[in-house]
């Protein structure tokens, strides 16, 4: 597998409408539980990381550690986030799926 179909799935869930992005908003999700997947860029900061891991964790919310800022946003097609949200939990899925067959 390679990346670009990972954010093909990042668009396609903004598109159809189970995709929140930014810091705040998808902070708000989380404490709200209304996400099933949390990716976090590897190049955001340490503090927003521990942040929504340890959110994340305290919430028994799956979160991953994938790709940079820039494609993020790219892929939504928006400016760089340093985090989104997966509302869906069979999208959420597909996409730890895909991410997990990456890093083997």
């Amino acid at each position: 597998m390679d990346k670009k179909k990972i954010y093909s799935w990042l668009g396609l869930c903004m598109r159809s409408g189970n995709l929140v992005s930014g810091d705040d908003t998808t902070l708000r999700s989380v404490k709200r539980k209304s996400v099933s997947l949390v990716v976090i860029a590897k190049d955001a900061s340490d503090n927003t990381k521990k942040l929504f891991m340890d959110k994340c964790s305290f919430r028994k919310i799956d979160f991953i550690v994938f790709g940079e800022k820039s494609e993020l946003g790219k892929s939504i097609g928006k400016s760089p986030r340093a985090v989104v949200g997966i509302t869906d939990k069979n999208m959420a899925l597909q996409i730890k799926k895909l991410i997990d067959n990456i890093e083997l």
